[in-house]
């Protein structure tokens, strides 16, 4: 039997490694599923980072997986893997709850492309991570339970709306955790809990059609402890499918070898704030200050400058809020108790926007794509803060901006790229002086994950971070 002291060490070996050590019959994936699970038993009650643990069926998932390698079967590229899935995405005969007290119970008979991919590459899928209700908050509160804590220190929330993924991974309970990101999602959770994640080029990753069509903004992500990781599943998880008529077209680029190359001169822009004068922590500007000069230290041009965007939170909430309204909107006339208050909000909001309103957004938003598309005529890269703030109280939100459901005061940074569809990445960067993780937001051109990756990679390389670990691991 394993002890304490071995899983944590499984825990914290990256996931390429164990995908090869199980490759080449060094590890077993009864053996890593076994201590990822004692480990969740053990840690979970401190952080809430899962909704539900597939215990029963990781385990039989682990047996398969054993029973390929021994009998010289097929191996895909994360075989043997456990990953999280985030509990917005439906899984086939596992509860899928969407973070609301409504769906407490519901059981999938279908699950999308990107999930089976994921089977299909070997990953054990152990259990469905946190999130606020239906992904509509940067903290992760909802009716179902407690929140969703920090592992550094778990007084703090863990960011939303990939919350409990990215807790999940920096606390040693997953190697990979799925996420989604349609305003920030991916990055501000990545950001607090001091871990690696991408948000791809819109349309990278397949998502599920429904009746009412696919969100425009939102993207299907990996968290992982490294960015070797993270590419490795981004390349498990990307590519076209028929089913998703928004999805790029073009098969994707190695991932995982953009993740180990050398980057090339590049021309990179670094911005404290994006241009939108909102207040940022001190201490997050000068650790991103400083993450600017290290590019210039490896010898790439660094310049001050941002898109003349100006700031996007209105044109978010109007766009995002009026597409979730199509479909969500029965439950605000026969659930209205049952649904968190932002759920409410932003509902209502929907409700009262006229066609003139939203028609205007649908117009603002191309203005903005050619904004960000020109600026990225002369710049390769884009840095600036990931957050505004480092993870903040339980039970605090931000306020002030925008139609008032969403905490931009705390967030304001990522949503653009969302509305841009822009490729971005949250890097840790540092910490506060109060041991707070803090995360740099790399932003490519459309299509670039490549970039995006080296970039995040010769950073990680500079300013290693894989070797810290939060209090609760």
């Amino acid at each position: 039997m394993s002890t304490k002291s071995e899983n944590r060490t499984l825990a914290f070996t990256p996931a390429y490694k164990l995908a090869e050590m199980i490759r080449e019959k060094k590890l077993s994936p009864i053996e890593l599923t076994k201590a990822i699970l004692a480990r969740i038993e053990e840690l979970n009650p401190k952080l809430n980072a899962y909704l539900t643990v597939a215990a029963d069926e990781a385990m039989f998932q682990a047996k398969e997986a054993e029973k390929e390698v021994m009998d010289g079967g097929k191996i895909g590229p994360l075989h043997g893997v456990p990953v999280s899935i985030k509990d917005l995405l439906p899984t086939k005969d596992m509860r899928t709850t969407m973070g609301s007290w409504v769906y407490r119970d519901w059981i999938p008979e279908a699950e999308g492309t990107m999930v089976q991919r994921l089977r299909a590459s070997g990953a054990i899928i152990i259990g469905k991570t946190n999130t606020p209700e239906f992904g509509f908050a940067c903290v992760v509160e909802n009716k179902l339970g407690d929140y969703c804590r920090n592992p550094w220190n778990t007084d703090r929330n863990s960011g939303g709306s990939s919350g409990g993924a990215a807790a999940g991974v920096a606390a040693g309970i997953c190697p990979l955790g799925q996420a989604s990101d349609g305003g920030g999602s991916t990055r501000i959770p990545s950001s607090f809990c001091g871990v690696y994640g991408l948000k791809a080029s819109y349309g990278r990753v397949p998502k599920a059609v429904q009746p009412w069509g696919v969100s425009h903004v939102t993207c299907l992500d990996p968290i992982g402890r490294n960015v070797r990781d993270a590419a490795l599943m981004l390349q498990v998880m990307a590519g076209p499918d028929g089913m998703d008529y928004t999805c790029i077209k073009a098969q994707p680029p190695d991932f995982v070898k953009a993740a180990t190359e050398e980057l090339k001169r590049m021309r990179i822009a670094w911005s404290p704030d994006l241009g939108y004068k909102v207040p940022v922590d001190p201490e997050i500007n000068k650790a991103v200050e400083n993450a600017a000069k290290t590019f210039a230290d490896m010898g790439h041009t660094v310049e001050r400058a941002e898109p003349a965007t100006g700031d996007t939170f209105d044109l978010w909430d109007v766009l995002f809020a009026s597409r979730y309204y199509i479909y969500l909107r029965p439950l605000l006339e026969e659930h209205p108790d049952e649904l968190m208050d932002y759920t409410r909000m932003l509902l209502e909001c929907a409700r009262g926007l006229s066609g003139l309103e939203v028609a205007a957004g649908w117009a603002q938003l191309e203005r903005l794509r050619g904004l960000v598309g020109d600026f990225f005529e002369s710049y390769d890269l884009l840095l600036c803060p990931t957050t505004a703030v480092t993870a903040p109280p339980v039970g605090k939100r931000g306020r002030g901006r925008g139609r008032g459901f969403i905490d931009w005061d705390f967030i304001p940074f990522t949503a653009t790229f969302n509305l841009t569809g822009n490729p971005a990445a949250s890097v840790p960067c540092g910490f506060s002086s109060e041991g707070l993780p803090i995360g740099l937001q790399i932003v490519g051109r459309f299509e670039d994950e490549v970039t995006v990756l080296r970039a995040s990679a010769a950073f990680e390389e500079e300013k290693p971070w894989t070797d810290k670990y939060p209090l609760v691991s």
